[in-house]
This record gives structure tokens, sequence and C-alpha cells, in this order.
């Protein structure tokens, strides 16, 4: 039901004694499989476990034991100490602040804000853990942090059941409740697999009582040791709500494994198990496993991600909208002075004056196409005027016209806008909102051409959603669009009450 084997003294502050007693919470029937049968070759996988060489993980684990062996070495290592407190003593343990120094000095790492980041990488993976938390992360302050033994070390590939887990968290009732109380998410855990091991939980009890009546002749400071170092195994295989579980083999890198399909039937996913196993995921590549591999892509790639009759929809109406602009199916109002020589279109002073029903309509089309044509952004400015908004077409221009300038005049200009519009005195203030005004005023600390995109951006939607729609609908517009003189075809007029029909439905 259970195994102790004694290691020698490992450089991770485990243990006061040159002995240490480890307890392996697994079954006895695959740590037999795992370590062998006799007691020396368990003591040297103990050491050197079964390697997990088809693991998309193991070179990173690899690569953050290379790391924690040096942190653990006695003379350049992070300083271990035993810590004595009011009543009892705390061993083996170093603070957060003195790692992140360590890794500031000894790795390439300049700023302190990515030591602490790559801290949080390792700790994840239960490398060293807080002694008085199950979140396993690092602060850069005196909260105490104790190295995992090799032995629990990810690299491993330690494949924890459920019934191991609730040895566990059974032992832990019975231990001192005051120092090693269940959590809640453990409470409601523990709850959970009585009720889903209810025929052999008297076996499960039996097995953790005897765990926990070896763990009493512990030394008290090595039980400590070794009681915070399994609960942070459990930490990391069985972590607590709202932490990533680095156990778990992400799907893209299970298809980097080139593993086929039909592996995963060996996969136990549902209530009967806290969390899935990987371990039917081992077989052997084919040819006709690839090639229906890459006909199944070859699938995919085919499947299209939208409707095409969608689509069509969309394009169609974009073109009906816009048939009669097209110079291919109808003529242009004014030749092209590039190929006629006709220079009427250059004239602005007459296209001003003459304004064409059908260039009129096309305002309604969008507020980008009202605001592209001259002529329709002085009568839409008009119009606001009208209802006392006209600054927030200004404001829009300014902001359109800072981005076009050089940039030995930027700072001048952003200086200009923000006096004119947003100061508290400005001569012409702009309503926007609280969220945009606090946006606008901390890039004035550094301003550039940019500086009002935000605030340019708000009052654009404005002007879209409110003034826009009441300029289409006003008196003004349409007495505008009606003292237009143009003449059209039949199809042109059939286009327009077409047109109009659909405007007036939607407003």
């Amino acid at each position: 039901m259970f195994k102790i084997f004694r290691t020698p003294k490992a450089k991770n502050g485990g243990s006061q004694s040159s002995l240490t007693t480890n307890m392996v919470t697994m079954n006895s029937d695959k740590a037999a499989v795992k370590r062998g049968a006799t007691s020396n070759e368990e003591t040297s996988s103990l050491q050197q476990p079964t390697s997990c060489d088809e693991s998309p993980n193991l070179l990173v684990y690899k690569n953050m034991e290379k790391i924690i062996e040096k942190m653990q070495d006695e003379a350049t290592g992070v300083p271990v100490k035993t810590v004595k407190s009011f009543m009892s003593k705390i061993p083996s343990v170093f603070t957060g602040t003195d790692l992140i120094t360590w890794m500031m000095k000894h790795l390439d790492v300049e700023e302190q804000q990515e030591a602490l980041h790559l801290a949080h990488l390792i700790a994840s993976h239960g490398y060293f853990f807080p002694i008085d938390d199950h979140m396993l992360t690092v602060k850069n302050d005196g909260t105490f942090y104790r190295f995992q033994t090799p032995y629990f070390w990810p690299s491993n590939c330690w494949e924890p059941e459920n019934t191991d887990y609730a040895v566990y968290l059974c032992k832990r009732t019975m231990q001192n409740k005051t120092r090693l109380e269940l959590a809640d998410y453990e409470a409601e855990n523990l709850a959970r697999l009585q009720k889903m091991f209810s025929r052999k939980w008297e076996f499960i009890f039996m097995q953790a009582e005897a765990q926990s009546k070896v763990d009493k002749k512990r030394d008290k400071l090595e039980r400590k040791v070794l009681d915070s170092q399994e609960r942070a195994f459990w930490d990391v295989h069985r972590p607590m709500p709202g932490c990533v579980n680095t156990t778990e083999i992400d799907i893209k890198k299970a298809c980097q494994m080139k593993k086929p399909t039909k592996g995963l039937k060996s996969l136990q996913i549902g209530p009967a198990k806290l969390s899935p196993s990987t371990s039917g995921l081992h077989s052997k590549v084919t040819v006709d496993s690839l090639k229906r591999q890459i006909n199944l892509l070859k699938s995919q790639l085919e499947r299209r991600n939208i409707k095409v009759s969608k689509a069509a929809e969309s394009f169609l109406a974009y073109y009906e909208q816009y048939l009669e602009y097209d110079p291919f199916f109808v003529p242009p109002e004014y030749l092209n002075p590039w190929i006629y020589d006709n220079t009427e279109m250059w004239d602005q002073e007459k296209l001003a004056k003459d304004i064409s029903a059908r260039r009129v309509r096309r305002w309604a089309f969008s507020l980008q196409e009202l605001l592209a044509d001259p002529v329709g952004r002085e009568h839409f400015e008009k119009f606001l005027d009208k209802e006392f908004s006209g600054e927030n077409l200004k404001f829009w221009e300014a902001v359109q016209e800072l981005k076009a300038l050089p940039q030995s005049q930027v700072q001048k200009k952003v200086s200009e806008i923000w006096d004119y519009f947003l100061a508290s005195d400005a001569k012409c203030p702009l309503n926007i909102d609280s969220q945009s005004y606090e946006f606008t005023k901390k890039n004035m600390e550094v301003p550039d051409r940019w500086t009002f995109d935000i605030a340019g951006a708000h009052v654009y939607h404005l002007m879209k959603s409110d003034s826009y729609s009441r300029y289409l609908r006003s008196e003004m517009y349409k007495d505008f669009l009606n003292g237009s003189k143009k003449k059209t075809s039949v199809k042109g007029i059939r286009s327009i009450v077409s047109f109009t029909g659909r405007k007036d439905n939607v407003t």
C-alpha cells in the first residue's frame, strides 16, 4: 500500500538529518513498475527515475532543473536557512527577496519584473513553493519558500491517480488539523472522491492511517518539510481553482508528437477522473495514419468559414448601391480631363454652384462619403452649427490635419488643439466622456500626432450615430436635394426611387 525509501540528503534543504525518509503516495503496483522490485533498484530510480522522452515538456523541465541545481549550490546558491519563530522553528526556507536577488545576479536577467515572471513559471511547475499557500506563485518580499525534493520533480513524469489523491487528503484529516487543515476546494474534492470510491473507501482509509502512523515516528522538523513537499506535489497535479494545471499536455504539443488519432480512445475524461490521463497517446505512426491526417487537413482547408450566400448578398447590395457611380456602366458627370479635352472637373467654383442630385444622394450612403465631398462637409457643418454641435466636426478635422503635419509642427499643433477644445478655459469647449478625456490628458504628457485619436474616434462615433442620422432626416438636406437640378436618365430615376425607398424604410 505504501513504501518508504531512504535517500541521501539532497541539496534542496529538504531535511536536517543525513538520511531523509520520503513517503510515496503512489500505489504499490504502479510504484513497482516505475522503480523496480528490489530496494536497490528503488533507491537508484529515486535519484534517476524512469525518463519520459516522449513528453513534449521534457526539454523545458531539464532547462529549469539546471537552474534549480545552481540555486541549490551550497556555496553560490540561494541562501537556505532555518528561521526561529516564537515557539517553533521553520526549517530549510528562503525568502522571495533572496530568490529574486539571486536570479538577477546569476542569470541573464536585468529587470526585476522579468526575474519575477521567470520565478512564477518555475514555481508553477513545483520546483519551489510557498510554505503557507496552495497558490504556486512568487512574491518579492519576506514570504518563505522551500525547494521541492527531486523525487517529486515533473521530469519524473508521475501520473498520480485519484486513489492516491484520496489517500493524501484522508491522511491530512488525521494529522495536526491546525497546521494541515484542508482548504475548501480540498474538502469538496475529498467529499467527491469519497462518493466516487465508496466501495473501497475502507481500504483507502486504512492506507492513509498506516502512512499517518509512519509520519508520526519522524522528527518534527523533518515531518514539516516532507508534509510541505507532498502538499506542493499535489498543488501541481491537483491545483486549486483558478490556477493553471502545468501537467496537462497541450493539444498542439500532442499533435507535434505525431500521435495518431486512434490513441485518443484511451483518454479517460468524465466524472470518474478529476483530471484526464494521457497514458494512451503512445502508438506508432503508420503511413495510413499519415494519409488519413493529410486528407483530414485538406478537407478542413476546403471548408469555407463564411457562407457564400451571405458574402454574395453583401457584395450585390454594395454594387447595386454604387452602380450609378460606376463609370463602366453609367457615364460620369464630368469627363476625365486626362483623356478628353475638357477641364470642367477641375473647375471647383462651377462644381460648388452646380451640384447634381446624384452627387447629393451619395452623401446619404455613409458619413465617410459626406465628409469626403467638400460641399457636403460644408453643408453638414452648417447643420451642426444650427444644432450647437459644430465643434465636433472642427475637432475631428483638426485631429485629421494633425496626422499629416511634419514632425516639427506636431507639438505646437497638439498644444493649440488642447487649448482650443479641451482646456478648462477653451474657446470652443468639446463635450466628450470622462474616460476619453482622461486618456487624452495622459497622452498630453508625451504629445505626438496620435494624442487625440481616442477622443477623435469618440467624436466621430457621436456624429455618425446621432448627428448624421438627424441630418439625413432634416428638411435642410431634403431641400438641398430637391433644389439640385440634374437631368437623369430613366435608369437613374429608377435607382433613385429604389434607394430613397430603402432609406425611408430604415429611418
